[in-house]
């Protein structure tokens, strides 16, 4: 069987889980206790938030430790969101139509349930979201803009610099949810002047159920978990001392082998793009041609149910994904895929193919040479 799809999910590097081992039977203590137990537990995750911060060029007391990229998702939007109105009044939320779930669900139910104001901003025949979208959309109004650094979905990359600037300029606070983006982009939070920034540990080869979310000094959050004082009292609960300690490793790592993967990776993935587009009638590349993910591939095809090339693609011994792991087998076609401006019959078929640090050529070469009949047959059945 041939892993494709690093997007959804990677394996626990092997010098992660060494980092992490210690923690579940030697250095087990809960880090509130007072005792060298306790003391030695809270020392690991504050050096795990060190570790962090340093990747993240910020301070450590800017780091809280959440479950996944989608709690911290929450913890941005609905915290932020909330802090703002009791401060300042403001009740606008901007977001893009192509975010994840955790983001587009979580700015939905801010506006039914509890009373703000939602805009979606536009975004290009790439998915991407322009400096002028965001310019045009904001207000006094506006409490909180949120734009995912690089699309899950569709592997564009969004220029979260400029689009920071231009919040920070109207004194709204900018969120970017890099859960898809840290595996393979800078995650400096200087340079980027993100105000809030969310991530997934196991989306670079660290554990899944453990994420984090920057939050630059000075900026009020409500907390959505409460309880004891734990992460700054913004996320009550017993840390996951274990889980966050192969966090920072993870991340520590992606960071430093940056140039090596993404120089593995991006041959593969042009070699995946070029030959699709040219042995397979009636197929597009989604997503930006060349402002992409290094590792990721993903295409419409005409009249094909994605779904069944999935169940197809798993039966020939190639794991794939029609797009976000979050919604493949929805029989609906993805609300990125249809905000990109394609029609049923095209967003139906989606494709997402994305490698990792274990992919190689020879791999590669196999799902090209096996991928075109597929798509035909796919095709065939779908017209009956």
């Amino acid at each position: 069987m041939i892993y494709l799809d690093y997007a959804a999910t990677t394996p626990v590097d092997s010098r992660v889980l060494d980092a992490m081992l210690p923690f579940f039977r030697e250095t087990y203590g809960n880090p509130s206790s007072v005792h060298r137990f306790g003391q030695k537990a809270e020392t690991a995750i504050e050096e795990a938030r060190e570790k962090v911060a340093s990747v993240l060029h910020c301070r450590a007391d800017e780091i809280i430790f959440t479950s996944c990229g989608s709690e911290s998702d929450n913890l941005a939007l609905r915290g932020a969101a909330m802090a703002r109105r009791s401060t300042s009044g403001q009740k606008w939320i901007l977001t893009s139509k192509t975010e994840h779930h955790a983001v587009s669900k979580t700015a939905e139910q801010l506006e039914k349930e509890y009373g703000f104001l939602l805009e979606w901003l536009d975004v290009n025949e790439f998915g991407g979201v322009s400096s002028e979208a965001l310019s045009k959309a904001v207000c006094n109004d506006t409490a909180l803009a949120s734009v995912m650094y690089a699309n899950n979905e569709i592997g564009t990359i969004n220029p979260i610099a400029e689009l920071a600037g231009i919040a920070r300029s109207n004194n709204i606070l900018f969120h970017t949810d890099a859960v898809q983006a840290a595996a393979y982009l800078d995650v400096n939070t200087q340079t980027l002047g993100v105000d809030l920034m969310s991530l997934g540990g196991h989306k670079f080869y660290g554990p899944k159920g453990v994420g984090a979310l920057y939050v630059r000094k000075g900026t009020k959050l409500l907390p959505h978990m409460t309880g004891g004082g734990q992460e700054y009292s913004l996320r009550a609960g017993t840390q996951n001392v274990p889980y966050i300690v192969g966090f920072a490793e993870a991340l520590s790592l992606a960071a430093e082998e940056r140039e090596s993967r993404t120089a593995h990776v991006k041959p593969l993935r042009d070699h995946i793009i070029g030959t699709v587009l040219e042995v397979i009638p009636e197929s597009q590349l989604t997503g930006h041609p060349t402002n992409r993910l290094p590792n990721h591939a993903s295409f419409v095809f005409k009249d094909v149910d994605g779904n069944l090339l999935l169940q197809m693609l798993d039966s020939a011994g190639f794991a794939c994904s029609s797009g976000s792991a979050c919604k493949t087998g929805n029989p609906e076609p993805s609300e990125v895929i249809t905000a990109l401006g394609h029609s049923r019959d095209w967003a139906l078929g989606s494709l997402r193919i994305t490698l990792g640090v274990d992919s190689t050529s020879e791999q590669v070469d196999s799902f090209v040479k096996e991928l075109p009949g597929l798509v035909e047959k796919a095709r065939k059945l779908n017209q009956r």
